[in-house]
């Protein structure tokens, strides 16, 4: 079924991590998103390829970037396309002549989508890093963790994945939403930096009102309050409790087999430590499937801690068909739901180049144009 993004076409210089992961948000909503790949990542043998989640639903051409053939190439596909995206330094594409001035007089309508960690401009521009480096500088890093112990890398989902590739998404779509009206594309500078800080503006927000402050786990929402925790069962496994809210809280309790009148006021921060144990105690006297039983399902806000193996068969996340059964690994539906045009994946490439010839002749290039490019050793 067609996505929203239907028609729209997307030229993307093919990156790592982040980048793909954005274009894979828009080629799963419908957008026709063509990945331009270094001409020396086709593997001789031309036989299929295995491919992570996120390279899926886009087509794959090979060109020679360091050949002005080839860099025409791209530019004649611009040409047609509503939006162009990389992931390079600064510089490094104005270097190759696809830079935004270039991209933009050959078509005034395309957005020019730029994602990096530090952003186009500032003192660590053109430095080396990665997700957990621009995360470092957010205050986020630092605000997760255990109390005494060293802050914890968020794994890569904020600098990379939402503070990287879907707020390079968003911004397009916003862009292109704008083009429509003004026939006018732009540039959207994403720098992982600033979706990270995006992302907090709650904190911070917190932080200034003197409700979140700088010492991991005394806070409500890092694992200060006891309420809103991780607790081991009784089988070394973890649940999660968050009944902030005391109607919520007091039906944990009444769950769990403790008395109110026995315990610290919920909201007494001095007293925190003690109801943590309090609870701790109560929470690992049961297996954690047998707190399923009891908790799962009621108001007392409460899951399991599942690893990812376990949630791809949680019966909530299967009755929801979070996970697409085609093909021989299960791959994750296009999110969010859309009612009418919920968008449908595609298949990847069979390998990086694969649709080199057919993307060039749908473009408007003739069969001796493509002869002569793959001569001069322009494309695969």
């Amino acid at each position: 079924m067609k996505g929203p993004l239907d028609g729209i076409k997307i030229v993307e210089l093919a990156g790592m991590g982040a980048l793909p992961y954005g274009s894979l948000r828009l080629a799963d909503m419908g957008a026709e998103v063509i990945r331009v790949e270094r001409i020396g990542d086709v593997p001789e043998d031309k036989l299929e390829r295995p491919h992570n989640f996120w390279d899926r639903g886009r087509r794959s051409i090979a060109v020679n970037l360091k050949d002005p053939r080839g860099v025409e190439t791209v530019l004649r596909l611009v040409e047609k396309a509503d939006a162009f995206l990389e992931s390079f330094r600064p510089g490094v594409v104005e270097r190759l002549g696809l830079g935004p001035e270039v991209l933009l007089q050959r078509n005034p309508r395309v957005v020019v989508g730029r994602l990096t960690g530090w952003g186009q401009d500032g003192p660590l521009a053109h430095s080396a890093g990665h997700s957990l480096n621009y995360e470092a500088i957010t205050g986020v890093t630092n605000a997760i963790g255990p109390r005494d112990g060293t802050p914890s890398p968020p794994l890569t989902l904020l600098g990379d994945f939402a503070g990287g590739g879907l707020h390079l998404a968003y911004g397009v779509v916003c862009a292109l939403l704008e083009a429509q009206r003004s026939g006018k594309g732009q540039v959207v500078d994403a720098a992982m930096v600033d979706g990270v800080m995006a992302l907090a503006m709650t904190f911070y927000s917190m932080h200034q009102m003197g409700l979140h402050q700088p010492q991991r786990g005394t806070n409500l929402f890092d694992g200060g309050a006891p309420f809103y925790n991780v607790y081991e069962t009784a089988d070394g496994k973890h649940v999660s409790i968050g009944p902030i809210e005391p109607h919520f809280y007091a039906l944990l309790l009444d769950k769990i087999g403790l008395d109110p009148a026995d315990l610290p006021d919920q909201n007494d921060q001095s007293q925190w430590p003690e109801l943590r144990q309090r609870l701790a105690a109560a929470l690992r006297t049961k297996t954690r499937d047998e707190w399923c039983e009891i908790l799962e399902g009621s108001d007392a806000c409460f899951a399991p801690v599942l690893d990812f193996g376990e949630a791809m068969q949680y019966p909530h996340n299967t009755a929801r068909g979070v996970f697409l059964s085609t093909g021989d690994t299960p791959e994750m539906i296009p999110t969010p739901r859309l009612s009418r045009t919920p968008g449908n994946p595609d298949r990847s490439p069979k390998y990086p180049g694969a649709d080199t010839d057919a993307v060039l002749t749908e473009n408007g290039f003739s069969r001796d144009e493509i002869e002569q490019l793959r001569a001069a050793a322009a494309i695969a």
